[in-house]
């Protein structure tokens, strides 16, 4: 099995139709990419490296069953949808060993890693997934935040609600749910005081004053290349159905441009997929940053080159 130079590691879920299209363009570069995911770990993939004498990394190798990439001469390294491995064949102790090893072996071997462009760093972008700190953020950088309460406490919730009158409530982080074998998710929703029970103390929820909104504006910055689409579909979220959805690619003013690169600037990320609603106005307000958001499905109905654009910063392989 030849080794690979200069590759472009690519870390996701086997089945990443959004990965697939930027490695599409890498091909079409003539770039190489070497593909895995971290739950293949003793099966499809094998991981090795030095440290001490030799140098900071010396010498280290990830290999997959097709591919040998060459660690100290990574050329970028985009961090997609990794999946880490749970060891469920394991008893539950011998699991979680076996799981924080992954983590902090595998993991941290590659955090090592300080020359190549990351798409984005994985610590990086668990530092910018905090919705309160997003929030407060924004609100430094002079953006329009809607008047936001974070709490578990039922009567801080009624009486937020009392205050404003229109409330949603929103989840902190999405995280994978089932209930009887089905897949649930949550979506944002309106939320009224007499919905507020005592349940609301077992964990901080998150309310938000409802923006009076016409439309939604996705914005994708993929290094230097912004990417703004208006999304009109009258739903209060509108993940609900995107059946519903129109598109319009627009031009961001420069201010608002220039504030979105001081926030991923803030976290030291390369890119980011930002929400913002657009009040009756024309004016923007801040909902939230996905560090890793998804975007394949613009460029599909927008025909955004937004895939060359993560290739091209890819096959560049320049650090921030």
């Amino acid at each position: 099995m030849a080794e690979i130079d200069r590759a472009v590691l690519v870390a996701t879920e086997p089945f990443d139709l959004t990965a697939d299209l930027v490695i599409t363009e890498l091909n079409r570069k003539g770039v190489p990419v070497v593909r895995f995911n971290p739950a293949d770990i003793g099966r499809n993939l094998t991981v090795s490296a030095q440290f001490g004498a030799c140098s900071t990394l010396g010498v280290g190798q990830l290999r997959t069953t097709s591919r040998t990439a060459d660690l100290e001469h990574i050329r970028a390294v985009y961090w997609r949808r990794p999946i880490w491995p749970s060891f469920g064949n394991l008893a539950a102790d011998d699991a979680r060993f076996a799981a924080a090893q992954v983590r902090f072996g595998l993991g941290g071997i590659l955090y090592a890693l300080d020359g190549p462009l990351w798409l984005n760093h994985p610590l990086r972008d668990a530092a910018a997934d905090y919705k309160p700190a997003q929030l407060a953020l924004a609100r430094r950088l002079g953006l329009k935040v809607p008047p936001t309460l974070v709490t578990n406490d039922p009567d801080a919730a009624r009486n937020f609600i009392h205050e404003h009158g229109q409330v949603i409530y929103k989840t902190l982080r999405w995280t994978p749910y089932e209930r009887d074998g089905i897949g649930l998710t949550s979506w944002a929703e309106p939320v009224s005081a007499d919905q507020i029970t005592e349940a609301v103390r077992v964990t901080p929820h998150l309310f938000q004053a409802r923006v009076d909104k016409t439309a939604d504006l996705r914005v994708l910055l993929v290094g230097e290349r912004v990417f703004a689409v208006r999304i009109d579909s009258g739903l209060l979220d509108w993940r609900k159905d995107y059946s519903a959805l129109t598109y319009h690619v627009v031009d961001l003013p420069d201010c608002l441009t220039r504030t979105l690169r001081a926030y991923l600037d803030h976290y030291g990320l390369t890119s980011g997929s930002f929400d913002l609603a657009i009040d009756r106005v024309g004016e923007p307000h801040w909902l939230e940053l996905n560090p890793n958001g998804q975007w394949g499905w613009l460029e599909e109905n927008t025909g955004l080159p937004m895939a060359a654009a993560f290739a091209d910063l890819l096959t560049r392989g320049e650090p921030r």
